[in-house]
């Protein structure tokens, strides 16, 4: 589950649009990004029975997965049910990245995240290419 948080993390729309400012044909229709961003909405239906798992990491990576994946259109209904899952990521999570991914989608959807504190922007050593290999290598 944390994998698919991180992969969905490297196909996001903040890291995509910054790699498509370098790239301009880094989201062009049949790359392997562009057609893993439009399986989003299948993809967040294989997460979503995991938002209430038992196991608090396995939860976590979920939450944090499906609120990335909810950046789709398709998935905007979704999104004020993750707010609830956001909010608990705010109020339990230790990990700092998993907050500030929590906090950036409850504001981009509208929502008040000011009970949380300010994170640090650029959090770019997180993910399968905290290894230093490039976010245009597999996994994405």
């Amino acid at each position: 589950m944390s994998w698919l948080a991180s992969t969905a993390y490297d196909a996001s729309d903040e890291i995509a649009g910054r790699t498509e400012q370098h790239f301009p044909d880094f989201l062009a229709p049949g790359t392997i990004v562009a057609s893993f961003r439009d399986l989003r909405p299948m993809l967040y239906r294989a997460v979503s029975p995991f938002l209430r798992d038992s196991h608090e990491d396995v939860r976590e990576a979920a939450v944090i997965a499906a609120l990335i994946l909810a950046e789709h259109p398709a998935l905007a209904e979704h999104r004020d049910h993750l707010a609830v899952h956001a909010r608990s990521i705010l109020d339990t999570s230790g990990n700092g990245h998993n907050q500030r991914v929590a906090q950036k989608a409850l504001e981009a959807w509208g929502h008040d995240a000011t009970d949380s504190g300010p994170f640090l922007e650029g959090s770019w050593d997180w993910g399968p290419h905290s290894d230093g290999r490039s976010y245009l290598e597999p996994p994405f």
